[in-house]
């Protein structure tokens, strides 16, 4: 049987709430945690499967895709090197609505 919510606001059980408009538009659509090293996903929500293209280039794949291709990518690295920081960027690809490709260095 298919139905639906209808809700302004959600709540806990602790009594913290939150708009529906935050739960929405305001939350994480994907997010990914993986290794670099042994390409594996340590820990994701909406992301099916992280491959290495070339040295720092990776393909971030969802496992639903997004409504549209004007989504916002945000990274950052953990780790190595350790001497200076690295940044998660677009490679300049435009990102579609089933994937993106990043650089990591």
């Amino acid at each position: 049987m298919a139905g639906s919510v209808v809700a302004d606001t959600l709540q806990d059980g602790a009594g913290n709430s939150t708009s529906m408009d935050n739960a929405i538009f305001g939350s994480a659509k994907a997010w990914a945690r993986f290794n670099t090293s042994a390409s594996t996903i340590q820990a994701s929500y909406n992301v099916s499967s992280v491959t290495q293209l070339s040295t720092g280039k990776w393909r971030i794949t969802f496992t639903n895709a997004m409504s549209d291709a004007n989504y916002t990518i945000v990274g950052c690295t953990v780790g190595e090197p350790t001497n200076y920081p690295s940044y998660v960027t677009s490679d300049g690809s435009a990102p579609t609505t089933s994937s993106f490709t990043a650089s990591v260095w």
